[in-house]
């Protein structure tokens, strides 16, 4: 059997498609962990998930398949908030505040903030201190 792998996906639902089982169908039928970190789902509008599946390789791989028969947009980068190189000071404002430190000091002497994407877990608090408004939401 294979080794379960972890992917980061960001899903984009048009209207016609937030109705439906989508999520339960990986799960039940492509027999996928799936953790939701952030969703905005709704009948009256598109809606977005961002979320992690696990499983094997193949299942992941089928389960991409079967959501590409819906309308639905995939995102593999799973990157639902971004941080705008030019707007940041490295004030350092958001390190404290990041939980996971997907937001760090990467260089004592130079005291410029990483980000590291792939730690993030779509928590926004960096969005809702950020003075210069360097952190967005795709969503």
């Amino acid at each position: 059997m294979s080794d379960t792998v972890t992917k980061k996906l960001m899903l984009f639902f048009p209207k016609c498609e937030c109705e439906k089982p989508i999520i339960y169908h990986l799960v039940k039928d492509y027999d996928l962990i799936v953790n939701v970190y952030r969703a905005k789902v709704t009948p009256e509008e598109e809606g977005y998930l961002v979320l992690d599946v696990t499983g094997t390789e193949d299942h992941i791989n089928n389960g991409m398949d079967f959501l590409q028969t819906f309308n639905v947009t995939i995102n593999t980068t799973g990157k639902g908030v971004t941080r705008d190189e030019q707007r940041c000071t490295h004030c350092g404002q958001c390190v404290s505040h990041c939980p996971t430190g997907a937001l760090s000091i990467g260089d004592g002497a130079t005291r410029e903030v990483v980000y590291n994407e792939a730690d993030c877990i779509e928590c926004l608090a960096c969005i809702r201190v950020c003075p210069f408004g360097a952190c967005a939401s795709a969503f």
